[in-house]
C-alpha cells in the first residue's frame, strides 16, 4: 500500500500552461501519474499535449472527477489557488511554490482547518509526494525511487528527500511512499501526520525521517514516536555545523536560543528509541541493515 496517494489518484495541475507547471506536470504524466486536467484562468479550452485546460478547478473537477491537485503557480497567487482547490472539493493538494509570505501560509492553513477539514495540503515549498511505481505528484525525479517497500520516507528538505530515495535504491531497498513536507514555517502536513499514516500502513515496515534545524516539529515527532510508533525509525537531522545566530536556507530553519538546534532534536529522537545517524548515507545504510532483519 501507500499513504495519501496511489495508482488510482487523478490529478489536475494548477498552472499547467506555465513553464514549471508544464515541465513537471508532463514529467509526472510520463511517470504514470493520472494527470487528467490543467487549470489556468483565461486559458480554458486549450490543451497541453492532450491534457485539457480549464478556467477553474471546479470546472476541471466536474469534467474529470479529479481527487488531487498539483499547485505550481507564483507566490502571490498560490494561496488563492490552494483555497480554490479546497472549495472545489479536492481532498489532497500538493503545493511546490516557494516564497509564499508566512502570513499568507498561516491564513490559508487556518482557513483549511476551519472551512475544509477534509482537505489535506502538502507543502508549500515542498518537492511533493511519490509512491514509487504508482504515482508521482511534484518535482521528485521518479527514476531515483525503487518501488515495492518496505520503507516509508518523510523529509523537510527536498534535497534530502531525493538523497534518501537514491541511497535506498542503491542498496536495493524499495519505498512505499516518500513525502516531502517542505521547510516553510507553516506546513500543511507535518512529521506526525506522516508518521501516523506510516504506522497505520501495513506495507510500511520501517521509516526514514529527514529533519533539520529550526522549529520544534522534530521534537513533537519524537514524542509521537515514543507513544505511538512501533516500527523502526531512522532519523537524520541536518544543520549540526550551522553557525550559531546565522540564518539558514529554509524559512522554517530558525533557531531560537537552545530551541530548534540539531543537538536538541537528535537527543529527543534518541530518547524516543529512534536510530539517529550522522549523515544521509548512514541513514540509508542503517535502514538497509534494519530491512534485512525484518
Amino acid at each position: 500500500m501507500s499513504i495519501f496517494v496511489d495508482e488510482n489518484t487523478t490529478v489536475i495541475v494548477q498552472g499547467l500552461t506555465g513553464g514549471q507547471g508544464r515541465f513537471h506536470g508532463l514529467r509526472n504524466k510520463a511517470y504514470g501519474t493520472k494527470v487528467v486536467a490543467g487549470v489556468t484562468p483565461g486559458k480554458g479550452g486549450q490543451d497541453v499535449e492532450g491534457i485539457p485546460v480549464f478556467d477553474t478547478v471546479a470546472e476541471a473537477v466536474a469534467a474529470t472527477g479529479a481527487n488531487a491537485s498539483f499547485v505550481s503557480v507564483p507566490p502571490k497567487m498560490a494561496g488563492a489557488a490552494i483555497l480554490e482547490a479546497a472549495a472545489a472539493g479536492i481532498p489532497f493538494i500538493v503545493c511546490i511554490t516557494e516564497g509564499i509570505p508566512a502570513h499568507d501560509e498561516a491564513r490559508v492553513y487556518n482557513t483549511l482547518v476551519e472551512q475544509y477539514p477534509s482537505t489535506r495540503l502538502l507543502g508549500p515549498n515542498c518537492p511533493g509526494i511519490i509512491s514509487p511505481g504508482k504515482t508521482n505528484i511534484g518535482i521528485t525525479a521518479g527514476e531515483i525511487a525503487l518501488p515495492g517497500g518496505p520503507v516509508g520516507i518523510v523529509s523537510r528538505s527536498g534535497t534530502l528527500t531525493y538523497q534518501a530515495l537514491y541511497e535506498l535504491k542503491q542498496m536495493g531497498v524499495g519505498v512505499t511512499t516518500c513525502v516531502g513536507i517542505g521547510g516553510d514555517p507553516v506546513p500543511g502536513t507535518n512529521f506526525v501526520d506522516c508518521l501516523a499514516a506510516f504506522q497505520d500502513d501495513p506495507d510500511t515496515k520501517a521509516i526514514i525521517m529527514m529533519g533539520e534545524i529550526g522549529g520544534s516539529e522534530e521534537e513533537k515527532a519524537a514524542e509521537f514516536i515514543k507513544a505511538n510508533v512501533t516500527k523502526p525509525v531512522v532519523a537524520y537531522i541536518a544543520g549540526v555545523t550551522a553557525p550559531e545566530g546565522k540564518k539558514m536556507g529554509h524559512a522554517g530553519a530558525i533557531v531560537s536560543g537552545n530551541s530548534g538546534t540539531a543537538q536538541a532534536k537528535m537527543a529527543a529522537l534518541s530518547a524516543a528509541g529512534v536510530h539517529v545517524v550522522n549523515n544521509p548515507t548512514e541513514a540509508g545504510e542503517k535502514m538497509a541493515e534494519i530491512v534485512k532483519g525484518l
